[in-house]
C-alpha cells in the first residue's frame, strides 16, 4: 500500500503544531509551515555517521534509477524484436521497483548502523549531508522523494519534523539538463525538410528495417502541409526539436517533438508500428496539444523512456501540454512516486489560495467506495467504506485497484494515486462529509484536533458520472456517449478485463468526451469468466419464476441479461442496439476470450482511426 511518507507526514506535523500557529498556517493541508525546533546537541551527533547514512540512502536510489533506466532500454530491444508480451511484463514489473528498493535501503541502513546512528536527533544532519550530495545530481527531485520515503520507514513515526525531510525541494531543476541535451535540434531551412526528416529517423536508432521509409516521409510531409495550411511561411528561427529517447508503450514507439517558428510551438508525435513481417512504418503524425495530451491521458499505461535527467523531459513536455501538471507527466513517465509528491504539493498550494470545502461527491452513492471532492480542484478522493453493501473484503478491493495499476488500462480505466495517513483540516470539510466519514468508515478516521486523518485514500481525476451525463444531454450527446460507453467496454475486453458492474454510474465522461471506467471492486480477467446463454425454460412455471431455475456458478455471466439493467430507457436502448448489440450476445465475449488465450494482443490506438496514414491513403500493413 502506498504511503504519504515524504509529503503527508510534514503536513500532519503542521496540524500537531497548529495550536501555536497563526491563522494562515493552522490547517494541516495548507501551505507547509515553518516549524522551529531545537537544534540537536552537537556532541550527540557524530558528523561522519550522518554523511555515511546519506551516502547509503543515495546509493539505494542510484540502484533504483539504474534499474528504471535499464527497464526502458530493455523495452527498446523488445520493441525491435516485436516481443509485445515481454514489453507488457516489463511495464508490469516496473510498478514495484520503487517499493522494492526502499525496502532494500531500509534493510541496509538497519544492518549497517545502530539505533543511535539512525535516531531522530541525527536526522536533520543526515538531510543536510544528503543535500550536499545532490549538488550536481541529474535527478535530485527523485532522490529527495526517495530520501523522504526511507526516512518515514526508519523513524517509525506517524509524523515528522519539517527539517527531517524535504517538504519543499532543496535542489532546483529548472535549468538542469544532460550532456548532450535531452532533445536534438534540426534546422530544416538550412538542410531541407525531407533531408531533415531522414536525419531524425536515422538518429532514432531503431535496429529494424522499414516497409517504405520514403513513402512514410512523404505522408508526414503531406500531413504537415495540410495541418499548417497554405499560408504558413517558416520564420528564420524555424527549428524542429525531438526528444532523444523514444517513448515505448504496448506495441508502439512514439517520437515526441515540436516545431518552433517565430516563437510559436507546434507539438507533434509520430507513432511507429510493426507490420506482420517485423518491418517498421510511420502510422500517423499527431499535431497539437490536445492530441498529445490524449497520449498522456491518465487512463493509459505508463510510458517506458530512458531519461538521464527526467526533469528536462518533463520541462520539454510541459511546452507541448502547458495545462497538464508536472505531477501527471512524471506519473505517465513511470515515476509515479514523484507524481504523488508533486500532486500533494499542488494540493497544499491550492488550499492556501482557495476557501471552498471538501464535500460528498455528487451522484449515486457506491456500495463499497465513498467519494468526496473539492469543487475548485479537479480530483476526487475515494475511500473503502467499513459498512459495505457487497460481500467483499477490504484486501480484495485493494487488490482490484492494484490489478488496474499494473494492467494495460487502454485509455479506458482511470489510474489512481494511493495515499496513507492523509490529514484534512476540519474547517475545510463540509459537516455533511464529516458525518458521512464517521458513519461509513470510522476505522479509517483519526481525529487529530484541527484535522481529520484518513488512513487510506485513492485519488483520481474527476469526471462527470455517465448516468448524470445521459440524463442531462440531448439526443446527439446521448448517442455519442452510448457509442463511447460500448467502445470503452470493448477496449477493456481486448485487454482481458471484464468490468463486472457495467451500470452507467460506474463510468465517467472526460472533458474530451471519452468514457472511462472507475469502479474496480468487481473487475475480473475476461478469461476467468464463463459467458453463457440463458437456458430455455423447461415449463411455464420456470418462465414465470422469480429466481433462476438453472444453476449459476460464481463467475458465470449471462450477456443477454445486460439489457435488463442497462436498457430500460428507450432513449438509451436505441443507440445501444444500433452501435453495440453484440455486447448482448455470449458469442462476442467467447470469441474475445479465445483470441486472448491464443496470445493475440489487440491494437487499441490512442488516436482516431481517421488520422492513420493507412486510413487516408488505403495503405495496408
Amino acid at each position: 500500500m502506498g504511503a504519504m511518507s515524504a509529503i503527508t507526514s510534514p503536513a500532519r506535523a503542521a496540524s500537531q503544531a497548529a495550536v501555536a500557529a497563526p491563522a494562515p498556517i493552522r490547517a494541516s493541508l495548507s501551505a507547509p509551515p515553518l516549524v522551529i525546533h531545537d537544534a540537536p546537541d552537537p556532541v550527540a551527533v557524530d558528523l561522519a555517521r550522518p554523511e555515511a547514512i546519506a551516502a547509503t540512502i543515495l546509493a539505494g536510489f542510484d540502484r533504483h534509477y539504474a534499474l528504471f533506466r535499464y527497464n526502458a532500454q530493455q523495452a527498446k530491444s523488445r520493441y525491435e524484436a516485436g516481443d509485445w508480451h515481454a514489453i507488457r511484463r516489463l511495464a508490469r514489473s516496473r510498478i514495484t521497483f520503487y517499493d522494492q528498493r526502499v525496502r532494500e535501503g531500509v534493510a541496509r541502513l538497519q544492518a549497517q548502523y545502530t539505533e543511535g546512528d539512525l535516531a531522530e536527533s541525527a536526522w536533520a544532519t543526515v538531510k543536510r549531508e544528503y543535500v550536499q550530495l545532490l549538488a550536481s545530481y541529474p535527478a535530485p527531485e527523485l532522490a529527495e522523494t526517495f530520501f523522504n520515503t526511507v526516512s518515514t520507514k526508519i523513524l517509525h513515526r506517524s509524523y515528522f519534523h519539517n527539517d527531517f525531510i524535504f517538504v519543499r525541494p532543496a535542489v532546483a531543476t529548472e535549468y538542469l539538463d544532460s550532456t548532450p541535451p535531452c532533445y536534438r535540434s534540426y534546422y530544416p531551412l538550412a538542410h531541407g525538410w525531407r533531408r531533415t526528416m531522414r536525419q531524425i529517423i536515422i538518429e532514432m536508432g531503431l535496429a529494424c528495417g522499414y516497409q517504405d521509409i520514403e513513402r512514410d516521409m512523404q505522408y508526414v510531409l503531406d500531413a504537415a502541409r495540410r495541418h499548417l495550411g497554405p499560408q504558413f511561411v517558416p520564420a528564420t528561427d524555424c527549428q524542429i526539436h525531438v526528444l532523444r529517447s523514444l517513448f515505448f508503450r504496448n506495441k508502439a514507439a512514439y517520437l515526441i517533438g515540436r516545431l518552433v517558428s517565430d516563437g510559436e510551438v507546434l507539438p507533434f508525435a509520430v507513432p511507429i508500428l510493426h507490420d506482420s513481417r517485423g518491418r517498421l512504418f510511420l502510422d500517423a503524425i499527431l499535431f497539437g496539444a490536445e492530441r498529445i495530451e490524449t497520449l498522456f491521458n491518465f487512463s493509459r499505461a505508463y510510458f517506458m523512456v530512458d531519461m538521464e535527467v527526467p526533469s528536462a523531459y518533463v520541462r520539454f513536455l510541459q511546452t507541448l501540454m502547458p495545462t497538464k501538471p508536472p505531477s501527471e507527466l512524471y506519473t505517465m513517465l513511470g515515476l509515479h512516486k514523484q507524481g504523488k509528491t508533486l500532486f500533494y504539493r499542488d494540493l497544499l498550494q491550492h488550499l492556501a489560495h482557495s476557501t471552498d470545502r471538501f464535500v460528498v461527491a455528487p451522484g449515486i452513492k457506491g456500495l463499497v467506495m465513498g467519494v468526496f471532492t473539492l469543487p475548485s480542484f479537479p480530483y476526487v478522493f475515494k475511500f473503502i467504506m467499513d459498512d459495505r453493501r457487497k460481500d467483499v473484503t477490504r484486501e480484495y478491493i485493494e487488490g482490484r485497484y492494484q490489478l488496474v495499476k499494473v494492467h494495460d488500462r487502454v485509455g479506458r480505466m482511470v489510474d489512481s494515486w494511493e495515499y496513507s495517513e492523509v490529514p484534512f483540516p476540519k474547517d475545510r470539510l463540509d459537516p455533511e462529509l464529516i458525518e458521512e466519514l464517521n458513519k461509513t468508515a470510522p476505522s479509517l478516521i483519526d481525529d487529530d484536533g484541527d484535522a481529520l486523518i484518513i488512513r487510506h485514500l485513492y485519488i483520481e481525476r474527476r469526471m462527470v458520472p455517465l448516468n448524470i451525463h445521459l440524463d442531462a444531454t440531448d439526443d446527439v450527446g446521448r448517442d455519442h456517449a452510448i457509442k463511447e460507453y460500448g467502445q470503452a467496454i470493448k477496449e477493456m475486453v481486448a485487454a482481458n478485463i471484464f468490468p463486472g458492474d457495467m451500470l452507467y454510474k460506474n463510468f465517467g465522461i472526460t472533458r474530451q468526451g471519452r468514457v472511462v471506467f472507475y469502479d474496480y471492486d468487481e473487475i475480473l480477467y475476461l478469461t476467468d469468466c464463463n459467458f453463457r446463454r440463458v437456458p430455455e425454460p423447461r415449463t411455464p412455471e420456470d418462465e414465470m419464476a422469480a429466481e433462476p431455475w438453472y444453476p449459476i456458478a460464481a463467475n458465470d455471466v449471462f450477456p443477454e441479461e445486460f439489457g435488463t439493467f442497462l436498457l430500460g430507457n428507450p432513449h438509451v436502448r436505441e443507440p445501444f442496439i444500433r452501435h453495440h448489440a453484440d455486447l448482448l450476445e455470449p458469442t462476442f465475449w467467447q470469441a474475445q476470450q479465445e483470441r486472448i488465450r491464443q496470445g493475440l494482443l489487440e491494437d487499441v490506438f490512442p488516436y482516431p482511426e481517421a488520422l492513420r496514414f493507412r486510413s487516408i491513403v488505403g495503405v495496408m500493413k
